[in-house]
């Protein structure tokens, strides 16, 4: 079984994809970059880091194994077992282990795991299609001692213009001035009387209005008290999945199933399998995600795992 595929493939998704028993490879966003001293450009991606330290089964890669194999989970929880066997006495054979566009494993000297990622890949899906280039440096050039010299060196002298006045102007212009202002207090009174019309025709409207309003005033003795309800809105990218199902009737069963013992369920959409998604209840951070689901695989179902989408 090539484990390192269906790890690549869930690293693309979410944030820590976990091999029981063996550890987790996990996932950071790294903004965009540049060198100064190279000008190279690098997109926004994902780096990629090993810990050792987690290793309790959340199910995601088994289900994700089970869901493309067309198994049932707990033979691929079997499959994961076995090829971990083989990966510890590889490592302690001396070997390096190569996850395929991921990284490097192996065991140091004092018989820690060291990882060397591997940079062949991008996971941050927004920026696909982004790959690194080079740009050459910008060079400015300056011209202003050029230009103080030029100025000193040239002299330049304006001659007025000498315009023969025309006499039939002046009475012309005497006599567009004229009619200006008999036009101008024509219209002005004009307008004064339209504003008078409108303001009494105004005040007519609402001695009207207001005379309406009084005949129209009631009372309520008795008013209706005031209601609120308090409805909290599920948010947050950590899912805890009850369940994936292909028939949408199934997906309502299980709701209404976990509404009976006092969850409150919802339903996420449909995932790239065409599988409907049901889930526990969903979170704003990973550690209440992970003290949710401890208590519901104590309590109430031990097959239920994590799911982390991020903002689109």
């Amino acid at each position: 079984m090539q484990l390192e595929t269906y790890i690549s493939d869930l690293l693309y998704r979410y944030e820590c994809v976990t091999v029981p028993e063996f550890g987790a490879f996990l996932t950071q966003r790294v903004s965009a970059s540049i060198n100064d001293s190279t000008h190279a450009f690098y997109p926004p991606k994902k780096t990629i880091s090993f810990n050792e330290q987690i290793q309790k089964n959340d199910g995601l890669l088994a289900h994700y194994i089970a869901d493309v194999e067309k198994i049932p989970f707990e033979v691929a929880s079997k499959k994961i077992h076995k090829r971990v066997k083989t990966l510890k006495a590889l490592l302690a054979q001396g070997e390096t282990l190569t996850f395929k566009n991921i990284g490097d494993i192996v065991l140091n000297s004092e018989g820690k795991i060291v990882f060397e990622p591997s940079y062949n890949l991008n996971y941050l899906t927004d920026a696909f299609g982004l790959s690194q280039f080079v740009s050459p440096a910008i060079t400015r050039e300056f011209y202003s001692d050029t230009v103080e010299t030029i100025e000193k060196e040239t002299t330049i002298a304006f001659t007025p213009e000498k315009r023969k006045s025309i006499p039939y102007l002046k009475y012309a212009a005497v006599a567009v001035i004229a009619l200006s202002l008999g036009g101008f207090a024509a219209s002005h009174y004009y307008v004064n009387q339209i504003e008078t019309h409108n303001q009494l025709a105004q005040e007519e409207a609402f001695h009207q209005l207001d005379n309406k309003i009084q005949e129209a005033t009631f009372v309520i003795d008795n008013p209706l008290p005031a209601v609120t309800f308090n409805v909290k809105k599920q948010t947050g990218n950590y899912h805890i999945v009850a369940g994936a199902f292909r028939i949408e009737e199934n997906c309502d069963k299980k709701i209404e199933q976990l509404k009976a013992e006092g969850y409150n369920p919802r339903k996420i959409g449909v995932n790239k399998y065409g599988l409907h998604e049901v889930v526990y209840a969903s979170y704003e951070t990973g550690e209440e995600a992970l003290v949710a689901i401890r208590k519901i695989r104590q309590t109430s179902n031990k097959d239920a795992w994590l799911l982390v989408k991020e903002l689109d």
